[in-house]
């Protein structure tokens, strides 16, 4: 059983088709990036997926939940990382994961919970700190212990290194591999090409709504005679944009 199934997925606004029969597959435990230009539906079909957006038409199931009827269930096994996610800056970074914990006591002991989130953060005492004043760089990787210190089966992650140097970047990479090395299916959109050919078991390049190719890093520069990821998309979006395609 697959761990996402996407199917025809549609979603207008007003007169505008943002999903056009989007329909992709992503096997439990791999990494699944979904890439595409500012607008090409990747943050709408990330948010259908959690749950955040109505579907219209279309069928959308996470582990043999579907959506919307099993909304409830599936918001229980997946967790959800906006590229634009913020912290409760008031708060030390230990206290934001017990705030956040605290929600999943059903599962095991928050304590628990905590520790594997600060693990995750990989903050040293920085994480007793109030978060206004960490940098981008320690929020963010403050975000990504809460997003995966709760295991959740499905992690939705839209843009995970978003402004953070190399070193946070490199780090953010490693832990989001270790959690699928553990099990976990990741489902991600990044604008970073290096991060998507280094992380991905198989990419989906995304156009004006609708999936123009998928394959493993691999298979796609083989495919389209490149000799990188961001030279596929490329390739991928000028024939995607000419006419009669």
């Amino acid at each position: 059983m697959s761990a996402l199934v996407v199917k025809n997925l549609v979603k207008s606004l007003g007169h505008k088709q943002i999903l056009n029969n989007l329909s992709f597959e992503v096997e439990k435990g791999e990494v699944f990036g979904l890439i595409g230009s500012n607008g090409a539906g990747k943050t709408t079909t990330l948010r259908t997926i959690a749950t955040l957006l109505q579907i219209q038409s279309g069928e959308v199931s996470v582990l043999g939940l579907n959506l919307p009827q099993d909304a409830s269930e599936v918001r229980r096994i997946l967790s959800y990382l906006p590229e634009d996610a913020g912290a409760y800056k008031h708060l030390k970074g230990r206290e934001y994961l017990n705030f956040v914990a605290a929600f999943f006591a059903h599962k095991e002991k928050p304590s628990d919970i905590v520790a594997r989130g600060v693990a995750i953060a990989n903050l040293g005492e920085r994480i007793n700190d109030r978060i206004d004043t960490y940098s981008k760089g320690m929020t963010r990787r403050l975000l990504i212990g809460r997003a995966l210190m709760t295991l959740p089966q499905l992690a939705i992650l839209d843009e995970p290194s978003s402004g953070l140097d190399v070193v946070n970047a490199r780090e953010v990479r490693r832990t989001i591999q270790d959690a699928a090395k553990e099990g976990m299916t990741v489902l991600l959109s990044s604008h970073n090409m290096l991060e998507v050919e280094l992380m991905c078991n198989r990419v989906a390049l995304i156009y004006d709504g609708r999936i123009v190719a998928s394959g493993t890093p691999q298979d796609l520069k083989v495919r389209y005679q490149a000799t990188d990821i961001e030279e596929v998309f490329m390739r991928v979006l000028a024939n995607s944009a000419a006419p009669g395609v």
